[in-house]
């Protein structure tokens, strides 16, 4: 099941600068201070798993990531494990200090380096914008003038130092035509007041912000709490399909449980934990992970436990409502 677009994102400027400096030669100094760390190609995340390496001189150092793993190249998606510092962060105090100085949660944080002679295509980062609640920020680290990205036809070279935003759902391709190899801090992060404050007065006067998700704080619930949300029920075979245009018919169902251990509350699938659930108030969960993108408000208090899956585009909401019984008690 699909929602309309945002047309009135696309009429503003594809990139903009926002009003947040660092100090490049301080964050330069310690990725030098790497030099003993493997630089890992990128495996891109989907619904179905982590996919190969893709073959560009386009390498990574995760400083955050899901679960902490420095392995990890991906920014991560929907799971069982939040996002964690990993070992490298660790080694790079200023670094640490800049992340703190973003008025947003942060999920991923990676340094991703364009070798020089580099040039990656044209394509899409799908559900990376305001409608999805997701926002990708770029601080360029080590760069050069050759370091050019374009975003819908539209050609940027961002200065060392500077936090940027760009639209990544957009059409865009980067390259290094230089002699060096351009290193960047990418930040995956969701959008706050505080965070979108940065951003240029003209960007802001055009920007829809009935469009504009942002992040919710999670409300943690009380031990005693947590049983009456065990339960079981027939998903709706789209709520998991959260990487790509859905592909199960919109009536398809999955077996589906929500059970509890002793971290808290697990999705299951067909007998599969697949994804712990994020209390944001009022018996709604998104997904660890996740953005407020797609959530599970579980009303317990009904004759029959009654869930609503909600899919979100900006202010388009889709909505199916499916009647649970309640979980079988675990035996001793």
């Amino acid at each position: 099941m699909t929602v309309p677009t945002m047309p009135d994102r696309l009429a503003l400027p594809g990139a903009a600068p926002l009003d947040l400096r660092f100090d490049a030669e301080k964050m330069a100094a310690e990725v030098y201070g790497l030099s003993d760390v493997t630089w890992r190609l990128n495996r891109p995340l989907g619904q179905d798993g982590l996919g190969p390496e893709e073959r560009f001189d386009w390498r990574i150092i995760s400083l955050r990531s899901p679960d902490g793993d420095a392995r990890r190249t991906d920014p991560g998606g929907p799971g069982l494990h939040g996002h964690a510092d990993t070992e490298f962060l660790d080694r790079c105090p200023y670094h640490a200090d800049v992340l703190r100085a973003i008025p947003a949660p942060i999920r991923a944080a990676r340094l991703m380096a364009l070798g020089p002679g580099t040039a990656i295509h044209d394509h899409r980062d799908g559900k990376l914008s305001f409608p999805w609640g997701t926002m990708r920020l770029h601080i360029p680290v080590i760069t050069n003038p050759g370091a050019v990205i374009t975003v819908d036809g539209q050609e940027y070279h961002w200065d060392a130092g500077r936090l940027w935003f760009a639209d990544f759902d957009r059409l865009h391709r980067v390259r290094n035509t230089g002699t060096r190899t351009r290193i960047h801090l990418v930040l995956d992060c969701s959008p706050t007041p505080r965070l979108l404050s940065l951003f240029p007065d003209t960007y802001l006067a055009e920007l829809p912000w009935r469009d504009v998700l942002m992040a919710a704080e999670p409300v943690p619930l009380q031990p005693h709490e947590l049983p009456a949300f065990r339960c079981a029920f027939a998903l709706p075979a789209q709520f998991p399909e959260w990487s790509d245009e859905p592909t199960a018919a919109e009536d398809a169902d999955l077996p589906a449980t929500i059970d509890q251990d002793t971290d808290g509350l697990v999705l299951s699938i067909d007998g599969t934990p697949r994804f712990r659930l994020v209390h944001i108030g009022t018996g709604e969960f998104r997904l660890m992970g996740w953005t407020e993108e797609r959530t599970i408000h579980i009303d317990v208090d009904a004759p029959a436990p009654t869930l609503r899956f909600r899919l979100r585009e900006g202010h388009h909401l889709v909505e199916w409502t499916r009647t649970a019984r309640p979980a079988r008690p675990r035996r001793p």
